[in-house]
């Protein structure tokens, strides 16, 4: 009986590791696509822009306006849906009188192209480069949710914009997945997504934000991200009952981006 059970659960662990190997991308990556003729509508005035990239495809992004801009942000979103729903999302910042330029990753919505963790560091790079047409560095707030901390975190290590600020950040990705399924996939992931290695070099103000029932990615990673960050301009916000989803609801939450911002 014991020998059954033991060939079962081996059973289950290959075919685990068979499917997180074959789709792993639909696992990471939970985008959704978007006719390219698809019409944005939204309260704020916002721009539809076309980024075109070094391997010749298409980043799609909207660049929300506000009167008399203190600056701009910069938004990397999280893993999930497309700019239909994150455009609604970083509308908040409005209030801030910012500036918003959010992109869809390729593969995502109207964006062009593969998955691609080189190339999608890239086209990070590559929207970065499109603010800093239009504002100095020292105006720019680069921010960035769950997965896109690491895309905002690879931002800033390359460039000096104004202030970083992380949304429930992750170590690095591997790091997420032994937090979410309690054993080892490294060996098989394609993806690293290694926020702690950017982390290291930026030189920008680092303001971090976690929920400490954040089931998704760990508030320990906040706390082992901010030991990384290599000057005092830095500081972490660890809220009670905050989850990966709600920080946003906190007065905390507000009452420190307003701080920064």
């Amino acid at each position: 009986m014991i020998k059954k059970v033991l060939v079962w659960i081996v059973g289950v662990l290959i075919l685990s590791f068979f499917a997180v190997n074959m789709f792993q991308e639909k696992i990471i990556f939970l985008s959704e696509k978007l006719d390219k003729d698809y019409q944005f509508k939204f309260e704020q005035p916002f721009e539809e822009i076309n980024l075109k990239t070094s391997d010749n495809e298409t980043i799609n992004g909207l660049y929300f306006t506000v009167n008399n801009p203190k600056g701009a942000i910069l938004f990397f979103h999280g893993n999930k849906g497309n700019l239909t729903r994150w455009g609604k999302i970083v509308q908040c910042f409005k209030q801030f009188q910012y500036n918003v330029f959010v992109i869809d990753y390729r593969g995502y919505g109207k964006s062009t192209g593969k998955f691609n963790e080189g190339k999608m560091y890239e086209d990070a790079l590559l929207s970065y480069d499109f603010l800093k047409q239009k504002f100095s560095e020292n105006q720019i707030v680069v921010y960035g949710r769950s997965l896109g901390t690491t895309f905002a975190t690879k931002v800033a290590s390359e460039n000096n914009p104004k202030q970083l600020i992380l949304e429930s950040p992750f170590y690095s990705l591997p790091h997420a997945v032994k937090h979410q399924f309690k054993f080892g996939l490294n060996s098989i992931l394609r993806y690293q997504f290694p926020t702690f290695s950017f982390i290291e070099k930026v030189q920008s103000p680092v303001l971090i934000f976690h929920g400490l029932e954040d089931k998704v990615t760990s508030p320990n990673d906040t706390r082992d991200l901010l030991k990384l960050i290599n000057h005092t301009k830095k500081k972490s916000v660890l809220i009670d009952e905050g989850t990966h989803h709600n920080l946003r609801d906190f007065e905390r939450y507000k009452t420190e981006l307003q701080l920064v911002l």
